[in-house]
């Protein structure tokens, strides 16, 4: 089923050469190709990002494996993504470096189909991940119930949902809407994105809109909803939360710039290979969007992971051979939220207090008011804080159950 599905036959596409011979893909393949310096240098790109992807990837999951304090909810969805990436330097990226440096694909019609298939099915996990893990950071910003780090299954059904997903939008080729086959110079291969039949046109339009242009708009919507969120809090107390919506609006410029620069210039050459006019596209312009597609495996690492505060004090101790640092260890409330909370914890003492007496102080009472004068200058907090945090603000709760 998979060959037939798959047959890279081309005697139906005059103008285009076939490789057939040594084991080679018979496809249609375009009758440019790059040059033998080209191919080398594909093959040096695709031989460091390979490298980079497993090792940034594989130390991300000893990291996790190593350190029970990484092992939370929204650090499992990060996992996801590492194993996702890391399965594409090993089961992806070695087969297109050994096709680039021999200038054609090597390991015939039933393994091109399989490594479309493959890094079809990683990559959109990878994009449906990130998108969940947004949305996750989203709900636990606004859940309480999320921030406790003890429940594990809304995080375990995004992951399936992901790679679910992913299975069901990349099983189709296999069955006859669309298929896979050679792309670019001939040494890769992904969705034919060149044959253009109502087929084929139809589940490239539906993959373009469902696997990339909706993650997008879910990565947006909720870190654009967090970003809301820490705003509204600036209004309380814009010394203390300044620097936060700083670093958050950073994290997500850069998230978002990321996603873009590594797969959107894949998804626009896919349109124009499918909707502009045949050979619209060079051999160097159809090879650099799968270069920048593959990239994102060792973007991820570095952006999500080791900017985690936690994964980077684990880094640290794991290379120190030490143990990590005192904040490494697992934490549900950030540090503006001890600030809110001590004040709400001085109300309480308050109310439960004993009236005043009236009676004349003695040598003890003065001397434990004054004990307690020096704590409440140490707690660092204020009469003016105190006063603020009399009347209930839910909007504290925002920042309280959102982890970095």
């Amino acid at each position: 089923m998979i060959v037939s599905n798959a047959s890279l036959s081309c005697a139906r596409c005059p103008g285009e050469a076939t490789t057939e011979a040594d084991g080679g893909v018979s496809g249609s393949l375009s009758a440019r190709t790059l040059s033998p310096t080209g191919h080398l240098v594909v093959a040096v790109c695709l031989g460091c990002i390979g490298t980079l992807g497993f090792l940034s990837n594989f130390l991300v999951l000893a990291l996790f494996c190593r350190y029970r304090a990484l092992r939370t909810p929204m650090n499992l969805l990060l996992v996801s993504i590492s194993v996702s990436d890391l399965l594409v330097s090993v089961l992806g990226t070695p087969f297109s470096f050994a096709a680039s440096t021999q200038g054609r694909w090597l390991i015939g019609r039933a393994g091109c189909v399989w490594y479309g298939f493959i890094n079809a099915c990683l990559g959109i996990v990878s994009l449906i991940s990130l998108a969940v893990l947004s949305y996750e950071r989203y709900c636990t910003m606004m859940s309480p119930n999320m921030a406790d780090g003890r429940d594990f299954r809304p995080a375990l059904g995004g992951i399936c949902f992901s790679w679910l997903y992913s299975v069901a939008w990349t099983v189709p080729p296999l069955l006859g809407w669309s298929r896979y086959g050679p792309e670019g110079p001939g040494t890769t291969c992904s969705v034919d994105w060149k044959t253009q039949t109502p087929n084929n046109i139809s589940y490239i339009i539906s993959l373009f809109t469902f696997c990339l242009a909706l993650p997008f708009a879910v990565i947006v919507y909720s870190y654009g909803k967090l970003l809301h969120a820490v705003r509204q809090v600036r209004r309380v107390s814009s010394v203390v939360t300044r620097r936060r919506e700083q670093r958050v609006l950073v994290m997500v410029i850069i998230m978002v710039v990321c996603y873009l620069v590594c797969w959107l210039p894949y998804g626009v050459a896919a349109l124009l290979a499918t909707f502009g006019p045949r050979d619209l596209l060079t051999p160097e312009a159809s090879i650099m969007p799968s270069l920048l597609a593959k990239f994102s495996t060792v973007v991820n690492p570095f952006i999500y992971i080791f900017m985690n505060k936690q994964f980077h004090r684990c880094f640290r101790a794991f290379f120190s051979c030490s143990a990590p640092e005192r904040g490494s260890t697992l934490k549900t409330f950030s540090r503006p939220t001890r600030t809110f909370r001590t004040p709400r914890q001085q109300r309480d003492l308050q109310v439960t207090a004993p009236a005043p007496s009236t009676a004349a102080p003695t040598p003890n009472s003065v001397h434990g008011s004054s004990q307690g004068a020096k704590h409440a200058a140490n707690s660092g907090c204020s009469a003016a804080e105190a006063a603020d945090a009399a009347g209930p603000k839910p909007k504290l709760v925002l920042v309280a159950h959102y982890r970095e």
